[in-house]
C-alpha cells in the first residue's frame, strides 16, 4: 500500500487531504503536536474506510520528527507522499520592526529545519524506489514578503528556495517535489479556497507531477 505522511495535520486542510488521498487507496500517518488531535481524526478517517494513524511531534524537534514519521513508516510501510502545512505560530506573524532574533530562529526552525528534516528521512526510500512527491504548501508571503507577517515571509523564502532546488535536482529521479500557495484564509465554502478544493488541486500536483509552484487564485 501507498501511505501519505501529512505533517501539520489538522481539522481543515490536513483533513481534507487524508481524504482525498484516503479515498484513493492512501493509508494516512497524520502528524501534529496534540496526540488527542490527531487520534480524533484518525477515528474520524476510519470510520469512512481510511485506515489513518496519528502520531506526536513539534516540527521544531527534529528529533520528534524523525521518530514520528519512522514510526509511521513501521506501521503503514514506505512514505510515498509527505505533504508539509503546519500552521506558522502566532509569533511569526508580526510587523518586521517588532520582530527579533528569537522569533526568527522559531521560524526557520519550522519553516526551513522541519522540513529539511522531514524531507530528509522520507526521500532515501523515495529515490531508492524510483517514485514519490514532496508537497509544500505556503501562504503568500512565501512569494510576496510582507513586512506585517516578517517572521513567515523570511522563513517561507527559505523554505522556498529549498523546496525549488529539490524540485530541480530531482526531476530525473521519479520524486516530483511541489508548492501550493494560498493567499488568504483557507475557509470552507469559499469556491477556491475550501479544504476539499485545495486538496483536490494538491491530488492533481501529485498525480500530474507539473511545474514546481502553484497558486490559488482568489474567487
Amino acid at each position: 500500500m501507498s501511505a501519505i505522511a501529512i505533517v501539520g495535520a489538522g481539522k481543515g486542510l490536513g483533513a481534507a487531504v487524508a481524504r482525498k488521498f484516503g479515498a484513493h487507496g492512501f493509508d494516512v500517518a497524520l502528524i501534529s503536536r496534540t496526540q488527542g488531535n490527531v487520534d480524533a481524526l484518525a477515528a474520524d478517517l476510519q470510520k469512512a474506510g481510511i485506515n489513518a494513524r496519528g502520531y506526536t511531534a513539534s516540527v521544531r524537534d527534529a528529533d520528534a520528527l524523525t521518530a514520528a514519521l519512522a514510526h509511521a513508516t513501521s506501521e503503514l510501510g514506505p512514505i510515498e507522499v509527505l505533504e508539509y502545512s503546519p500552521i506558522p505560530q502566532r509569533e511569526f506573524l508580526r510587523p518586521v520592526l517588532e520582530t527579533t532574533r528569537a522569533d526568527l530562529t522559531a521560524a526557520i526552525e519550522f519553516s526551513v529545519l522541519g522540513p529539511v528534516t522531514a524531507v530528509g528521512h522520507v526521500l532515501p526510500s523515495m529515490r531508492e524506489r524510483g517514485r514519490g512527491t514532496v508537497l509544500f504548501v505556503n501562504g503568500a508571503s512565501a512569494a510576496r514578503p510582507n513586512p506585517n507577517v516578517a517572521g513567515t515571509s523570511i522563513a517561507f523564502a527559505g523554505e522556498s528556495a529549498y523546496a525549488q532546488m529539490l524540485h530541480t535536482d530531482l526531476a530525473d529521479t521519479g520524486v516530483h517535489v511541489a508548492q501550493l500557495i494560498i493567499p488568504g484564509a483557507i475557509t470552507p465554502g469559499h469556491p477556491t479556497h475550501d479544504p476539499d478544493v485545495l486538496a483536490d488541486k494538491l491530488w492533481t500536483m501529485h498525480t500530474a507531477r507539473g511545474s514546481f509552484r502553484e497558486v490559488v487564485d482568489a474567487a
